[in-house]
């Protein structure tokens, strides 16, 4: 690039590495899933740049990513890999973070960094939350076998994840010392931006966790930071492995939409709308930063009962004559304001 040296291509490996090790978790404080995100984004990057720009990642230099470069990826994160639009937005807020970060290092890059900077996210078109219904959750919660040890176990998994209102990864981080089972319930939850909130609980999942901590030997002091919800080898049960339990239950009920962990979030924040909840409990509950983002179910729902007043008028309101046939009327009204 014109008016700027190049920078040397190990001089790329070591500010990506400065960046993920000591930046993001020192300066930023930011959690080891959203590190670890970052991280995906630059080895996507690598990937690409080595099969579709034949350029080793030991030979990647900053000037390689330079603008140009970063919006082929992202197209090609699209249309080679199937990536939503929201993914990849996600990859470009991981590179922006990574240029905002470089050009406070080494100023003599700023114009490079700022045309990366300059590439905007893209809009996406907004679609409904997708939810269940009371009966579909109510049935959802019900199939898992209460008479085996696996089916207490996702019985009580799927009970908190709906209950709480929790993200996947705030349920999976779960430990006994997050439970707090005498009246008033409630768990703590760690989310994003290692913000902390308390949600409280029904008495029935109160119940249900109390009997499977005592049947998983998890309920005295020393267990206290064991996981909550694990998997045969005893190891804490990741996004994917509770995911699958979720699906492998939804398959069994045949709903249209893909059931995710994120389903059962939409789904409280939904029934709570419906029964009139104040938005901004809601929005503390499932830990929104922003009262807009709670927002969506209330217009969800505002649109539902439009609908749903639509066709009550459709068979209520009887159909209106052609008034413009009537001669007489139509005289009357040119005939208006005319003097006499």
């Amino acid at each position: 690039m014109e008016g700027v040296s190049k920078m040397k291509p190990i001089d790329f490996a070591y500010y990506l590495s400065t960046f993920l090790t000591t930046y993001l978790a020192g300066q930023r404080n930011l959690s080891k899933n959203t590190i670890l995100s970052y991280r995906d984004t630059f080895s996507l990057l690598l990937r690409y740049l080595s099969a579709i720009k034949n350029i080793a990642p030991e030979k990647v230099s900053v000037n390689t990513v330079a603008k140009e470069s970063v919006e082929e990826f992202l197209l090609w994160l699209e249309s080679e890999r199937g990536c939503s639009i929201s993914s990849r937005n996600q990859r470009l807020a991981a590179i922006h973070s990574f240029f905002r970060y470089l050009q406070s290092e080494k100023p003599e890059y700023m114009y490079q960094c700022q045309r990366v900077l300059s590439i905007p996210v893209k809009k996406a078109p907004k679609r409904p939350p997708v939810y269940l219904s009371d009966d579909g959750m109510g049935k959802l919660l019900s199939l898992p076998n209460m008479l085996t040890e696996n089916g207490r176990r996702d019985a009580t998994m799927l009970s908190v994840l709906y209950d709480s209102g929790a993200r996947v990864q705030e349920l999976a981080d779960l430990t006994p010392r997050n439970l707090r089972l005498e009246e008033p319930f409630y768990i703590t939850l760690y989310g994003k931006g290692r913000k902390t909130r308390q949600v409280p609980i029904m008495k029935q999942t109160a119940m249900l966790l109390m009997s499977y901590l005592k049947e998983q030997k998890i309920n005295t002091a020393d267990k206290l930071d064991h996981p909550l919800f694990f998997n045969c080898w005893k190891g804490r049960l990741t996004r994917q492995g509770i995911a699958y339990i979720i699906n492998k239950y939804a398959e069994s009920l045949e709903i249209k939409d893909n059931v995710t962990p994120h389903v059962f979030r939409h789904s409280k924040a939904m029934h709570l709308t419906q029964a009139d909840v104040n938005p901004i409990y809601i929005r503390d509950i499932l830990g929104h930063a922003d009262l807009k983002t709670t927002g969506v179910y209330s217009r969800s729902n505002m649109e539902m009962k439009r609908k749903a007043l639509a066709k009550v008028e459709e068979k209520a309101i009887p159909e209106t004559p052609d008034w413009t046939s009537d001669n007489g009327l139509m005289e009357f009204l040119k005939n208006m304001g005319k003097q006499k």
